[in-house]
């Protein structure tokens, strides 16, 4: 079987329910979310050991969750019958590993540097990209009908990378690097 269709040949790709612009904001937003997953992958396959079994089986999970939030982003046309994927309870649970996380954490009082192990500099990576999916995702709301949850699902992932990043310097025994021209920010 080809992989090859032809039929982007001329700038443009099928979503649910219909063809856009490679450029479009719909593809633009569900394509950094692609992004973000090989980041993802990237970050799982430099967990090896023990140390972090239980974020990888998160990770997996996670990059299954946003393959649904990319289909989620691809439809065109959304009806009453439409049946998103992404739900509240994946953000309720994100929550509650964001707090697992954070118990591993010493406590933050400025911001910090990203960097340290290089898992942790990956992890970063992933941060900000979907920081950046989000925005994508959001500007694709301002235009278009969206799952609302999808939002919330990358701004609450994007808190998770950031306490994940921290943890794998943590479980690396790798201090964070603070941003020395930062004021102390964060109370305890």
């Amino acid at each position: 079987m080809a992989i090859y269709t032809r039929t982007g040949d001329k700038g443009e790709t099928s979503v649910i329910g219909g063809r856009v612009g490679k450029d479009d904001v719909r593809v633009e937003a569900y394509g950094t979310i692609d992004e973000l997953n090989c980041f993802v992958g990237q970050a799982r396959s430099l967990m090896d050991g023990e140390n972090f079994a239980d974020v990888r089986e998160q990770l997996l999970e996670i990059q299954h969750e946003l393959f649904d939030c990319g289909t989620d982003l691809a439809f065109m046309n959304i009806s009453e019958t439409t049946k998103y994927m992404v739900k509240s309870e994946m953000i309720v649970r994100l929550e509650s590993w964001i707090d697992s996380l954070q118990d591993e954490n010493p406590k933050l009082e400025r911001f910090i540097l990203p960097g340290g192990s290089q898992l942790a500099s990956v992890v970063h990576i992933c941060r900000t990209v979907c920081r950046r999916a989000e925005r994508r995702a959001v500007t694709l709301g301002r235009s278009a009908d969206i799952n609302p949850e999808a939002v919330i699902y990358l701004n609450r992932l994007s808190d998770y990378f950031f306490a994940l990043a921290r943890v794998a310097n943590t479980r690396t025994g790798i201090a964070d690097v603070e941003y020395v021209r930062s004021k102390k920010v964060f109370r305890n």
